[in-house]
């Protein structure tokens, strides 16, 4: 059993283009001159360890998507509660429904009633 290490794109490869808009991450400059002799060079897709004890997806490492919301390969930083909850619906693109139950307490009967709340919540690509 040998374990591949995934690979860091070093020559640029055509990122996934289904909008109108041309989609490329806003970290990485395309045109690029070729490096001249044994210059090291920049890797031509943009990834970043979150922190958290949360490991990079290897979909997020070798994938030629473009998501700025993705916490991987975007500009968005993680912060604030780490909420759990259970996937309703995937129907939405990129966006997924949780649902979130939890107890309410009432005083006059000293007992709990069950709630949930449904919240809606970008779902990267790197998890598909």
């Amino acid at each position: 059993a040998e374990i591949t290490m995934p690979r860091i794109a070093r020559e640029y490869k055509e990122c996934d283009q289904h909008e109108k808009a041309y989609q490329s991450q806003d970290a990485i400059f395309v045109a690029r001159k070729r490096a001249i002799g044994n210059q090291r060079q920049k890797p031509m897709r943009y990834i970043r360890n979150v922190g958290l004890g949360i490991k990079t997806p290897d979909s997020a490492i070798e994938g030629t998507y473009v998501d700025k919301k993705c916490p991987f390969t975007g500009n968005v930083s993680i912060r604030g509660r780490i909420l759990k909850g259970l996937v309703i619906s995937t129907k939405m693109k990129n966006t997924i429904v949780i649902r979130r139950d939890y107890l309410h307490y009432i005083t006059k009967y000293r007992r709990f009633e069950k709630r949930h709340k449904n919240i809606s919540v970008h779902c990267s690509p790197a998890f598909k």
